[in-house]
């Protein structure tokens, strides 16, 4: 059965103190904002949000916090996935005990598995915990592709309700969308590719652009579903800076320091992740501006 969560769902950054301690009063203000901003859901402890250098007790705590935050006010759905089978049921039980509305379950990465191994994975982890899974595919960071005969195999599942597509290849979604929409509610993992996926019939996207275009993007995903296209193309338009320049550098780099040049959050990022470079400042507040985002004064 599909997920019944659509629009704009962000892939929210974890904010951090200088010390490198998670800054939670900053997190509880985003989140805040993305549930006045017309956000569709928080996708917590994603790739954006760190989880790659975020503790399991730092991971779990962060969705248990991020759901008494929203305290009903918006689904959250949690990043669960690990190259461990084993670890990755424990993130998606864990996300199921925290009351999370469904879990985000990257393809395992750096191990390659062969497609057998993949479905094998994540039938593991649906069988194992009842709670709503969204498959999700970034070949670009995992080194491991999963290829569309086995997410039929996996659609057939209970628990298996949605796939965020971050191939960069729009034929690949709108494939899945065709074969696999009744089945699998289908999310944009690009942010650049998502408009034209959503007019193709996705339900939405996962977001890195939303971070700090909450309401533009929250609008331009409501005009695409509503078949609006001449609305959600000039909403897009002034978003496409945006869609480009906060992958200048890997993400969250480039989306950590547009969200502190706008002042609401710190600069700091875990090793070995850094700042952004001094190179790129000026693209990513020109793509800023361009979106219609009021700037402070640059300190």
């Amino acid at each position: 059965m599909a997920l019944d969560i659509t629009g704009s769902l962000v892939a929210l950054v974890t904010p951090m103190q200088e010390n490198g301690e998670i800054d939670f009063p900053a997190f509880d203000r985003l989140v805040d904002w993305h549930v006045k901003a017309g956000t569709g859901a928080i996708v917590v402890v994603g790739t954006t949000g760190e989880s790659a250098t975020l503790t399991p007790e730092e991971h779990c705590g962060l969705v248990k916090h991020c759901v008494q935050t929203a305290n009903g006010r918006i689904p959250v759905i949690a990043g669960a996935g690990s190259n461990s089978t084993t670890e990755a049921m424990m993130f998606t039980q864990s996300a199921k005990d925290y009351g999370a509305d469904a879990a985000l379950l990257v393809t395992p990465y750096y191990n390659k598995p062969p497609q057998e191994g993949l479905y094998q994975h994540f039938a593991t982890i649906a069988e194992a915990v009842d709670l709503p899974q969204i498959l999700y595919n970034v070949p670009g960071r995992t080194a491991c592709d999963l290829h569309l005969d086995t997410v039929r195999r996996l659609a057939k599942l209970k628990n298996i309700v949605a796939i965020k597509d971050a191939t960069g290849d729009l034929q690949r979604g709108i494939e899945l969308v065709r074969e696999l929409g009744e089945e699998l509610t289908v999310y944009s993992g690009e942010d650049s590719l998502t408009l034209p996926l959503m007019l193709a019939g996705a339900k939405g996207t996962i977001s890195v652009t939303a971070n700090v275009a909450p309401e533009q993007m929250a609008r331009m995903c409501a005009a695409a579903l509503a078949g609006d296209e001449a609305v959600a193309t000039a909403a897009d338009e002034k978003l496409a800076g945006l869609h480009e320049n906060l992958f200048l550098q890997a993400n969250p780099i480039p989306v950590k320091w547009a969200l502190q040049r706008m002042q609401l959050i710190g600069s700091h990022i875990r090793l070995p992740m850094v700042v952004l470079d001094t190179a790129y400042h000026e693209k990513v507040e020109q793509a800023l501006r361009a979106a219609e985002i009021t700037l402070p004064e640059a300190a």
